[in-house]
């Protein structure tokens, strides 16, 4: 049955109030949008009803690690295919499967898995690579192994271009190492989205990046060199740069929630971006884990090292979402930062947003930001079970 029809549902849409809506949904697109409750045709189709909660494009994680004890860098297809569930389950339609600093076999080994699980996912679609590291500052290292970070290796990152076949999306370097800007030209010629954390730049020095193509700032705030008045140092630089997106990690824990509303007000929804950078407690809770090469512990949903370094997080993105509203922030700026902004600087042209021609990516959320279920190209993954 090619026709659907999502009835009775609140569309939230960007730079519009939350409106009652029907939705016409044919062969995986968008095909209309009627606003308020619109008497249904007859004739053969599905019929789906909203029973009038809200309804979000699917969300985009552009940084995560892992999920419901499954971690993609051990070089598997199943850990790929579990966080692909997970995030299906959660609101997110798409993600980018991110690395950490490893060993060049052990990074080689991932993206092969991924070559060979994207366009047969069992839940939230793969958009690509998120590299974060190898080429990362070890003073600003957090949670990344320190054994495993060196300075930029052009013929290295060529080697690693070659193998992943145009999936790789995004980059995560520190600048200011040896190699550094050498490594953004080629970056920006292969068209990837140049994005900075664990790095010790200065002010000046991130300004160079950012004239030169950097234009991303990962997990901002969260390793690099902290805002002091007479050192600004890279935050300040990517504030004061129009074109330089931020993520956040809204969790309650990465960011307090003033510097969440500082982030929005100066940046606004179409410079920031929310991620989870989950590591593979995400869905699991507390516990003991290994993660790039640590001992990990998760305690009341906070991991961290033993030395009490911050170890990725256990957020998921619906419930970024309900915490950035929680801080203050409108749902509508939220989905935003969720869902259109990383569509935007991913170039994905057909996500993102609820609109006629655009892939029926959809996320039915409760009051509490709880996933009803996720939609993606016009099909169900994820259904919340119903308990009597």
């Amino acid at each position: 049955m090619s026709l659907k029809i999502v009835h009775n549902v609140n569309l939230i849409q960007q730079d519009a109030p939350a409106l009652p809506a029907t939705l016409w949904i044919r062969n995986g697109r968008i095909e209309n949008i009627e606003s308020g409750l619109s008497s249904l045709p007859e004739g053969d189709y599905e019929y789906i009803d909203g029973q009038g909660h809200q309804l979000i494009p699917g969300m985009i994680d552009v940084h995560i690690h892992g999920a419901n004890g499954f971690d993609m860098m051990d070089g598997s297809e199943t850990s790929i295919q579990e966080v692909s569930r997970a995030c299906a389950d959660t609101g997110c339609t798409s993600f980018l499967v991110t690395s950490v600093s490893s060993t060049i076999e052990e990074l080689l080994a991932m993206i092969r898995s991924v070559k060979r699980v994207i366009g047969h996912e069992v839940g939230a679609k793969i958009a690509g690579l998120h590299l974060e590291g190898p080429y990362l500052n070890p003073k600003r290292k957090g949670m990344q192994n320190e054994r495993f970070l060196r300075h930029p290796n052009l013929a290295e990152m060529k080697d690693i271009f070659n193998e992943a076949d145009g999936l790789i999306k995004m980059v995560t370097i520190a600048p200011e190492l040896p190699g550094g800007m050498e490594l953004i030209s080629f970056l920006k010629e292969m068209g990837v989205v140049i994005a900075i954390a664990h790095s010790d730049a200065s002010y000046e020095e991130a300004k160079q990046a950012f004239a030169a193509g950097a234009s991303h700032v990962t997990h901002c705030f969260n390793g690099m060199r902290p805002i002091h008045h007479r050192d600004p140092g890279l935050v300040v630089a990517a504030f004061e740069e129009e074109h330089v997106s931020l993520q956040a990690i809204v969790d309650g824990i990465h960011l307090h929630p003033a510097i969440v509303r500082m982030m929005h007000r100066l940046k606004g929804p179409d410079g920031m971006v929310l991620i989870t950078d989950a590591l593979q407690a995400m869905g699991l809770g507390d516990g003991n884990y290994v993660f790039g090469g640590h001992h990990v512990t998760v305690t009341e949903g906070v991991a961290r090292l033993a030395d009490g370094t911050l170890a990725s997080s256990t957020v998921t993105m619906n419930e970024a979402l309900r915490l950035t509203v929680e801080t203050g922030i409108s749902l509508i700026d939220a989905v935003k930062m969720a869902s259109t902004t990383p569509a935007r600087i991913l170039g994905l042209d057909t996500v993102g947003r609820i609109s006629t021609g655009f892939d029926a990516d959809l996320v039915l959320l409760d009051e509490q930001c709880q996933v009803q279920w996720t939609m993606i190209k016009g099909d169900i993954v994820y259904l919340k079970e119903i308990k009597y």
